[in-house]
C-alpha cells in the first residue's frame, strides 16, 4: 500500500506499519516489521483480551468485585472503576466518571493473577501470545503499559480481533461496543471528551473530535494508541485494521500524522486515492 510509505516522514528514528485485512491477510506493511518496540499503552488491548479470555474460562466473572470499593471487573476493563490515572486511590464512585487509569488495569491484573494462581504475564502469554503465535511479544512489567512487540506480532492480534479463534464472536462484540454510555472523561493526549466512550480494554471511535485516528474513521472504529509512539485500531466498516509503532513519544508530531495515515489507508481500501 502507497500510502504505508507516509511514516517515511514521520519525525521519528524508525517506524513500521502494515495494514490487515478483516480476512487475515495483509494489505500491505512498510518499515522494519519485525523490530520489536515497546508498546505502551497499546499492551491494555493485549491484556483485556487475556481477561475477557479470563471471563470465558471462568476464572473471573465480568460483574465480580475486582478494584475499589464497588467496582467490578467490568469498571475495571471500562476505566469507569474511579481509580486514579497511576495511583491505587479513588476519584470517582465507580461508574460515574470516565478515569483512564493505568492502576486499574495493574488492579485487573492482580485480580486475574489471583483468580487463576497464575503470574498475569504468563497468563498473557500462554492464552493470547502463544495461540496466536506472537513468539516476539512479552510482558515484562504492567499489564497497563509494559508490553513489547513487533509489527509482524501485531499483525496476527489484529487478525484476530476481526476474525476471533479464541475468543467467542459475541464476546468481543460486546467488548468493542460502549461499555457505561454517556460518561465524559479525559482521552489523554486530546483533552476533555463528552461523551468519552470506551468497551471493555478498547477505546471507541464514536464522535470524538479531536481524536488520533483519520476524518474519515467510522464511529464504529475501535483500539488504543500508545505514548511511545504506537497505535492499533481496527474499522469494522472499513474491514480493515492498521497498526504503526515507532520509537518516539507521543506528541504534537503524532497528533499531525497519524491523522493523514488513516484517512491515507482508509480512501487506498476504498479505490478512492
Amino acid at each position: 500500500m502507497q500510502s504505508l510509505r507516509m511514516i517515511e516522514n514521520w519525525p521519528v528514528p524508525t517506524a513500521a506499519a502494515a495494514v490487515v485485512r478483516a480476512d487475515g491477510s495483509v494489505a500491505g506493511a512498510y518499515g522494519p516489521l519485525e523490530q520489536r518496540f515497546p508498546l505502551a499503552s497499546v499492551t491494555k488491548p493485549l491484556a483485556a483480551y487475556a481477561a475477557l479470555l479470563a471471563v470465558e474460562e471462568g476464572a473471573v466473572e465480568l460483574d465480580e468485585p475486582a478494584g475499589p470499593e464497588g467496582s467490578t471487573v467490568r469498571h475495571l476493563l471500562a476505566h469507569t472503576s474511579g481509580l486514579a490515572f497511576d495511583e491505587q486511590r479513588p476519584m470517582a464512585a465507580p461508574g460515574t466518571r470516565r478515569v483512564y487509569s493505568n492502576a486499574g488495569f495493574e488492579a485487573l491484573g492482580d485480580h486475574i493473577a489471583k483468580a487463576t494462581d497464575i503470574p498475569f504475564a504468563q497468563y498473557l502469554h500462554e492464552a493470547v501470545l502463544a495461540p496466536l503465535g506472537m513468539t516476539a511479544t512479552e510482558l515484562p512489567g504492567s499489564p497497563a503499559k509494559d508490553g513489547i512487540s513487533t509489527v509482524a506480532d501485531l499483525i496476527r492480534f489484529a487478525a484476530e480481533l476481526q476474525a476471533p479463534r479464541l475468543l467467542a464472536p459475541q464476546t468481543l462484540a460486546a467488548a468493542t461496543q460502549v461499555v457505561f454510555p454517556g460518561l465524559a472523561g479525559v482521552l489523554p493526549g486530546y483533552g476533555h471528551q463528552k461523551p468519552n466512550d470506551w468497551g471493555l480494554g478498547f477505546e471507541i471511535r464514536d464522535g470524538k473530535s479531536p481524536h488520533w485516528t483519520g476524518a474519515s474513521s467510522s464511529p464504529r472504529t475501535f483500539g488504543h494508541f500508545g505514548q511511545s509512539g504506537t497505535f492499533l485500531w481496527v474499522d469494522p466498516d472499513a474491514g480493515a485494521a492498521c497498526v504503526a509503532l515507532a520509537d518516539r513519544a507521543f506528541g504534537p508530531w503524532a497528533i499531525e500524522a497519524w491523522p493523514p495515515l488513516t484517512d491515507a489507508v482508509l480512501a487506498e481500501l476504498a479505490g478512492t486515492a
